[in-house]
């Protein structure tokens, strides 16, 4: 296959065709802080390329029948973390799909291995002020931020998280534009990410 890049809508096709090769079975797992657009760019993502989109947070919902605030205040923190490794290792049997993760789900050093192995795992990086904004919105869904500082907290998570969310194969900045502007920069940093695994080998000789 020829090398392909995305610099407009009508290499869309054949970008989503190079990464369904290079993925085979393997998920896309997105990561990364509350508040920088996993389930909105994932949703937006998996339509892209054709294939399901799995929010790992409602599918913990469901396992659990209660909200995930409902969880952290019944049963704490630790338990929601046990249950959320277990759901993402049962959804990470299935791919190729798009896999939006809750913010410290990767803090799990067992979840880090099972997205390395089974996964391309995808950084959705945003700048503080940028998380703030969207994150005061709904601040009522955010168990870890109903502190009396938000703002402080969701600085120290930052300051313990980032670290790991680096150690991501892809970064993709999530910013203050369409979803899809985010999408097709995921597209193309994917295209180039995957390209050795499904472009076809030198000649001998060549």
């Amino acid at each position: 296959m020829a090398d392909i890049t995305l610099p407009n809508d009508a290499d869309a096709t054949a970008a989503a065709a190079a990464i369904l090769a290079g993925l085979r079975r393997r998920s896309i797992v997105l990561v990364g802080m509350m508040g920088v657009g996993k389930s909105s760019v994932g949703r937006r993502l998996g339509a892209r390329l054709g294939i399901p989109f799995v929010d790992a947070d409602t599918e913990i919902e469901r396992a659990a029948g209660m909200s995930i605030s409902d969880i952290f205040a019944r049963h704490g923190e630790p338990d929601f973390r046990s249950g959320e490794a277990r759901v993402i290792a049962r959804l990470l049997e299935s791919g190729p799909q798009v896999l939006a993760t809750g913010g410290g789900a990767v803090m799990n050093p067992d979840t880090r291995a099972l997205i390395k192995a089974r996964g391309v795992s995808i950084w959705l990086s945003a700048e503080f002020e940028v998380l703030m904004r969207r994150i005061s919105k709904r601040k009522n869904e955010r168990p870890l931020l109903q502190t009396a500082d938000p703002a402080a907290t969701l600085r120290r998570l930052l300051a313990e998280r980032d670290p790991i969310y680096a150690q991501a194969d892809i970064t993709v900045l999530s910013r203050e534009v369409a979803h899809d502007a985010v999408v097709a920069d995921i597209l193309t940093a994917l295209v180039s990410f995957l390209k050795p695994a499904v472009s076809p080998p030198e000649r001998a000789g060549a």
